[in-house]
């Protein structure tokens, strides 16, 4: 399926589970480079997004994962991917499942992961009606998490360059991604713990704490309960960033699933 509204062009998979008559829905957002199924787990081909999606529809909740612009499927260039963007896409999508006939209007909940959860918690503030949130090893200090992906000289010569200038960079995990100075120049401004606090829901955090790229756990995840007021929790894992699901899916079936799962039909 297609969002067109606001010239974004946004393509998503919307996941309905089998005899459910409008059920709760869960929008998903995917991490920085990422796309809509995100990365392939256990060393095969279903991505981590389409495997938590089969999972939500097998407890009876829907759930739509988009790629944001200029990612995967949608319209735009990656280059061109700003913070506001992604939470402008993320809003749209929002507003989407707002008018959905399919699913339960009132039931509406946010899954993001990594730069996902940035976006997911300015989200939560523009659209507090939510049901609830949860956020994967969400990115809390931008500045701190991008200097470590890209590099601390290459993140502080882009923060200072026009915003039209294309930054080549490489990855902490290998490959290199090419961006515009206006990517690099919202780094100091997006605020999600800050964010998280216009948000009255229910939220849960789930870091872990082998992370080596949004650092340090536990604590990066505990400044967001800090800031929100409404009932949290953060769960830590035994696990890296991505959950040690490029070997296994062990933590993401035992842990990260089931208490995803657990928060989402707590709080519809």
């Amino acid at each position: 399926m297609r969002i067109e509204s606001g010239g974004r062009g946004l393509a998503g998979i919307l996941n309905l589970p089998d005899n459910e008559k409008n059920p709760p829905v869960v929008l998903m957002l995917h991490g920085f480079t990422g796309q809509k199924n995100e990365f392939p787990i256990a060393g095969g081909t279903t991505g981590l997004f389409a495997y938590t999606a089969a999972r939500l529809a097998d407890s009876g909740i829907a759930s739509l994962r988009i790629d944001f612009n200029g990612s995967g499927e949608s319209d735009g260039n990656w280059e061109d991917t700003t913070f506001s963007g992604q939470v402008k896409d993320a809003v749209l999508a929002f507003d989407y499942l707002q008018a959905l006939p399919t699913v339960d209007v009132s039931k509406i909940g946010i899954l993001g992961y990594s730069q996902g959860g940035l976006v997911g918690g300015h989200l939560a503030a523009l659209r507090p009606e939510a049901s609830a949130v949860v956020l994967w090893a969400p990115v809390t200090n931008p500045v701190a998490t991008y200097s470590t992906i890209m590099g601390v000289d290459t993140v502080k010569r882009a923060m200072s360059g026009p915003v039209e200038t294309v930054t080549t960079a490489k990855l902490s995990w290998g490959g290199e991604t090419k961006l515009k100075g206006a990517f690099f120049s919202e780094l100091p401004k997006v605020t999600p713990v800050g964010a998280i606090g216009g948000y009255p829901g229910p939220l849960r955090v789930i870091v872990g704490l082998k992370e080596t790229v949004v650092t340090p756990q536990p604590a990066a995840g505990q400044i967001l309960l800090d800031y929100h007021k409404g009932p949290d929790d953060l769960i830590t894992v035994d696990s890296d960033h991505d959950w040690n699901a490029g070997t296994t899916t062990k933590t993401v079936d035992e842990v990260l699933l089931p208490a995803t799962i657990e928060w989402f039909k707590t709080n519809f």
